[in-house]
């Protein structure tokens, strides 16, 4: 029987040792596992992702992955110090100020890892119902 117990992404990065530098220099994570073939950094509450050696490009057009975080603003202006840059949008529907965008009251900020993977970066995610056993 398929019984979720977690989830977690993983990013491919054509040049692992650049986007672990990234990750580390970056957003100040450090690989909790690491090998030939890729890391994992781990996060609160049992979470985490991965970064492995692929030869696969993202396409970059999409979220690949979404950090949780308490201060959207806050977060986007260290992220922002440290020489990330966020994207811009101007659709309708969405727009950015400052890399910010303001969805129904939920902030939210994009940017792209050194790899081309659009990562999100958001408030908590409210989780309708507790996990099965």
């Amino acid at each position: 029987m398929f019984k979720p117990l977690r989830t977690a992404a993983t990013l491919p990065a054509q040049d692992l040792e650049r986007a672990k530098a990234f990750y580390r220099d970056k957003l100040g994570l450090t690989p909790n596992q690491e090998d030939a073939g890729g890391v994992i950094y781990r996060s609160a509450g049992g979470t985490g992702f991965g970064v492995f050696a692929s030869s696969g490009k993202p396409s970059g057009t999409h979220t690949q992955l979404a950090i949780e975080v308490e201060d959207v603003e806050g977060a986007v202006r260290d992220l922002q110090a440290k020489g990330v840059k966020f994207e811009e949008y101007d659709t309708p529907g969405l727009k950015t100020v400052n890399g910010v965008a303001d969805l129904g009251g939920n902030k939210v900020a994009w940017f792209k890892d050194s790899e081309g993977n659009l990562i999100l970066v958001g408030l908590p995610v409210a989780v309708a119902a507790p996990a099965r056993t």
